[in-house]
């Protein structure tokens, strides 16, 4: 699934070192499909499902953002776009850009491209963010607090979910190798990694396998794992149980295969022997 992040908003980005389904929720909102591709010859369309048990308001805008060499998504603010990343905003269209969802029922997000003429080839990206609207509550004072006495701060969670947009200009191709694999310890338990390196001159997603030599059911599967066209090299870091992390030290095969909704060809394949 997508992360999520909870303080004064709650996000849901693409996260591409983490299980990433055809439909994915953040909060009371559903969205499928979780990535778009245009080649600009039609548009496409992405729907919206409260799954909730109240109406919902959702803006929806676009936004710009960059993988980093840890697989995480920094977002970048419009001003500091560089030319691919302003081509992207530009040329993309949707509507509307702001729904009101009762419980239960789909709103359709129309998506299109208006290509420049003379553009380079070459992948165009931008992310779609659904993001919650809060209720206009007002404030209500605490009867058990005498009048005068401090500021009171209510905080209320944002709920929202970003998807990638993805452009594709000309005759493009990628190819993507497996590194070194161990496993590690981080703050949130343990977690199998390697390094990936992508060459060519678009991204590469697909999911994840591990499996032991000679052994057809998987240690570990994980889904939609990409490496964007801005970084040449990630670090793919996948958290397991500890009794799984255990397993996964010692030889095991790595299997990188395109998406399975596109035929799940394999990316690349390595045998590697896990420290």
């Amino acid at each position: 699934m997508f992360r999520f992040f909870k303080g004064f908003c709650l996000l849901a980005a693409a996260a591409c070192s983490s299980t990433a389904p055809s439909a994915h929720a953040a909060g009371d909102l559903l969205v499928a499909p979780t990535r778009v591709i245009l080649d600009g010859s039609r548009g496409t369309e992405v729907v919206l499902n409260n799954i909730g048990a109240e109406p919902a308001t959702y803006r929806v805008s676009l936004e710009v953002k960059r993988m980093t060499a840890e697989g995480g998504l920094d977002e970048i603010d419009e001003a500091n776009a560089n030319a691919a990343e302003r081509a992207a905003l530009d040329m993309i269209a949707f509507s509307p850009r702001r729904v009101t969802l009762p419980p239960n029922q789909p709103q359709v997000i129309r998506i299109g491209v208006r290509i420049p003429e003379g553009l380079a080839p070459g992948e165009y990206r931008a992310h779609m963010l659904f993001r919650a609207v809060p209720d206009a509550a007002p404030a209500v004072a605490d009867p058990a607090k005498p009048k005068g006495e401090g500021v009171s701060i209510a905080l209320t969670p944002i709920y929202g979910i970003t998807i990638p947009i993805i452009v594709r200009v000309g005759d493009l191709a990628a190819t993507a190798r497996i590194g070194e694999a161990w496993v590690g310890d981080t703050r949130d338990g343990p977690a199998f990694n390697f390094h990936l390196t992508r060459t060519g001159n678009r991204s590469v997603y697909g999911d994840i396998a591990v499996t032991r030599p000679g052994v057809a059911e998987p240690l570990l599967l994980a889904r939609g794992i990409a490496v964007y066209p801005e970084v040449g090299e990630r670090t793919v870091s996948l958290r397991v149980p500890a009794e799984v992390a255990a397993k996964l030290r010692g030889p095991v095969q790595i299997r990188y295969s395109e998406d399975r909704e596109v035929g799940g060809a394999t990316i690349d394949q390595a045998n590697r022997v896990v420290k």
